[in-house]
């Protein structure tokens, strides 16, 4: 599916500025040229553009507009005469003068072929895993089943050897104090290379499953892994680079403060960081579906991902800390009973002396019940997460590629794209 049209990147990408402004906001711009001739056209079906009017203003009078038939293209614009304004004007609405809703758009797949919003995104992705979960749940299921396990047995005898080896009445030495912090280290850094593997893996495979249900095709778990394995590589490339890129912002803007020793200066340094690292992580948010979609390089992802932001940050920072909330409350509500009963557990064995030690929350009983917990909560929220992002790329592509056209040829719509308008050629 990869290789069909649907993902295919633009000869001039429009989203390199070189596509003229779309007056019914594709492109997220009021006002511009159509495209040129032999350039990029739209569908047969797609509507003219709305006019947006004050109430009170008079408009002139339109002529006819044939209507088109129901779930073709975006509908039209141009709809029967609505309420009037306070002054007799009219309401002038995308949907058409005095219209309220949205145009009907083809709908392949879990998403409709036109630009979208919020709800949108959440309900494709939310629909995505409820159509086709025997293939999403299975894949996260055992990528967080993996870690979780790795994980409490990382802290099970991480969190063991620390309490020992910084235990006042123990008989051991700074050496192996230091001994053991080092292997705790160790063990640390493996648990989340383990996780960094685990989530890029169910990540490469999800976007796979998600970018054929917007075509309306189903996806096996044999065949998600096929089409994510070759990026894999370029994936984890991504994902180092950008954890990296923020290390070292980081540490640009402490190191002021280091090197004069002022604790205040390092202190603005951090505050300046923060919304740093929040701007750069959204400029480069689209960059693993543009990675895998199109196939890219990582330095082309990147560029690619930072050109669909662009225009965009804020409309893409607030999906996509809603979504953030959403997971978050839901990840919350799951773990936290479990938790809490395993402390319970623990308390009960080990008692106040528990408690005070550490060992109430290192126990088996609280690990494994924390790690179910986390289990299903990850089982349900990676999914979310992953299709928000990819259906964000989605909607970014068709505001300013018209990439509904090549996904609706790739989904085998008819009387869909630009060849409808084309006149029969003699032969």
């Amino acid at each position: 599916m990869n290789d069909s049209p649907g993902w295919a990147v633009p000869g001039p990408s429009p989203s390199d500025g070189e596509r003229p402004g779309a007056p019914d906001g594709r492109d997220g711009t009021e006002g511009g040229t159509l495209p040129p001739a032999g350039g990029p056209k739209w569908s047969a079906e797609q509507p003219p553009a709305g006019e947006w009017s004050s109430p009170g203003t008079p408009q002139a009078p339109k002529p006819p507009q044939q209507q088109p038939q129901p779930g073709a293209g975006w509908g039209s614009y141009g709809g029967p005469q609505g309420p009037q304004g306070p002054q007799g004007g009219q309401y002038g609405y995308p949907g058409g003068p005095g219209q309220w809703g949205k145009p009907p758009a083809a709908k392949p797949g879990v998403i409709p072929l036109r630009p979208l919003d919020l709800g949108e995104i959440l309900d494709g992705a939310v629909a995505t895993m409820r159509t086709h979960w025997r293939t999403v749940l299975p894949i996260t299921l055992v990528v967080a089943t993996v870690v979780q396990v790795i994980s409490v047995l990382v802290q099970k005898y991480t969190y063991a050897d620390l309490a020992i080896a910084s235990d006042p009445g123990s008989q051991a030495d700074l050496k192996e104090a230091l001994d053991a912090l080092g292997g705790s280290m160790v063990a640390l850094l493996a648990n989340g290379f383990v996780q960094l593997i685990g989530t890029i893996v169910a990540t490469a495979m999800l976007t796979m499953i998600f970018s054929r249900a917007v075509l309306g095709h189903g996806s096996s778990i044999g065949e998600a892994w096929r089409e994510a394995r070759p990026q894999l590589p370029r994936l984890l490339g991504l994902t180092l680079l950008l954890a990296l890129g923020g290390i070292l912002v980081v540490l640009v803007l402490l190191l002021p403060g280091i090197l004069l020793g002022s604790i205040g200066i390092a202190l603005v340094g951090g505050l300046a960081a923060l919304p740093l690292l929040v701007w750069l992580a959204l400029k480069f948010s689209l960059a693993s579906p543009a990675l895998m979609l199109e196939k890219s390089s990582v330095i082309t992802s990147l560029r690619r991902s930072s050109r669909l932001v662009q225009g965009s940050w804020w409309r893409i920072f607030g999906i996509t800390a809603l979504t953030g909330l959403i997971t978050a409350f839901v990840s919350a509500i799951i773990v936290w009973p479990l938790t809490a009963v395993g402390l319970a557990i623990g308390l009960a064995d080990g008692g106040m002396a528990g408690l005070e030690n550490g060992t109430a929350a290192t126990g088996w009983a609280p690990l494994i019940l924390s790690a179910v917990g986390a289990v299903i909560a990850q089982t349900i929220t990676m999914p979310i997460q992953s299709g928000v992002t990819v259906l964000l790329y989605v909607d970014q592509r068709i505001r300013r590629e018209a990439l509904d056209l090549e996904l609706a040829r790739a989904a085998g719509l008819e009387n869909y794209g630009p060849d409808t308008a084309a006149p029969p050629t003699g032969g």
